[in-house]
């Protein structure tokens, strides 16, 4: 099997390795957590919640799963793809975090080579994002988790995806190996400028591109990914401006004008970036 869940969990309460034990994970401090009947684990301490439901909504992670699923974005998934592969050993880790609904790892399966296996890991703070990935591909390991604690011990991780998400440096490049790569999207000026010009007054300019590179890392490359979607009917439309922050960012008017649509031709733009964990100095 090319893919395989990532077992080697770490408890989100006080770092110790988890072991398995039937339908719940402990440690060796007393601490466990049940295994749902879907098949993903809560590994989200209640001190460690900014809200009661954290994360995307239930209808959010929907629209989502219905876009994503459609194609769309099979480009870019395809891009990911090949920019994670480049260079992974032929037993390896890979870390989504931010993982949502799961699109672009099980992308990232499909497009395993022959004798390649991966141990995959999808972490994300929203409880029904990690319910949607558990549904669509039980070979994976899915987990309810915060990318400011990762549940995962150091030092584990050949990959770390960090997909249109929150990024923590300091906690990827400690689950990262020396050498390991972690793979950054983010939007580009023209992403979706078609939809964000029909649902706010004006558009802000376009922020500078941040050079820096975090402690520990060492850029690798940067690549964009552009192309055009034509999207037909309300209802992709409304997907695709639901599974983005503009959604709650634009006013009453600017949504009612996109739910008017029923085509719309638009830019995707998106900045791939992969960074290295440096090796420590001899």
């Amino acid at each position: 099997m090319p893919i395989v869940p990532f077992d080697l969990l770490a408890c989100p309460l006080d770092g110790a390795p988890l072991q398995r034990d039937g339908a719940r994970w402990h440690c060796a401090g007393g601490h466990s957590f049940d295994i749902a009947r879907q098949g993903y684990t809560h590994l989200l301490a209640v001190q460690h919640k900014r809200s009661r439901d954290p994360g995307d909504s239930k209808a959010m992670v929907a629209a989502r799963q219905r876009f994503l699923n459609g194609g769309a974005y099979r480009p870019l998934a395809a891009a990911v793809s090949r920019a994670v592969l480049e260079g992974l050993p032929t037993t390896a880790c890979c870390l989504d975090a931010g993982s949502g609904e799961g699109y672009y790892l099980r992308a990232l399966a499909a497009a395993l080579g022959t004798g390649q296996t991966l141990a995959a890991l999808g972490v994300d703070i929203s409880k029904w994002a990690v319910l949607a990935a558990a549904k669509q591909d039980p070979r994976i390991n899915w987990v309810v988790g915060t990318n400011a604690r990762l549940p995962v011990p150091a030092g584990t991780m050949d990959r770390v995806l960090c997909l249109f998400g929150f990024p923590v440096y300091a906690e990827f490049a400690r689950v990262l190996k020396p050498g390991g790569v972690l793979l950054l999207a983010d939007a580009g000026p023209g992403h979706l400028r078609e939809l964000r010009e029909i649902i706010y007054p004006s558009l802000k300019p376009a922020r500078p591109v941040d050079t820096a590179v975090p402690d520990g890392f060492r850029r690798l490359a940067t690549e964009t990914v552009d192309f055009r979607l034509d999207l037909h009917g309300a209802e992709p439309i409304a997907d695709l401006l639901a599974m983005t922050p503009h959604l709650y960012r634009a006013r009453a008017e600017g949504r009612a004008r996109a739910a008017a649509l029923r085509a719309l031709t638009v830019g995707v733009d998106v900045r791939l970036t992969r960074l290295v964990r440096e090796r420590a100095a001899d």
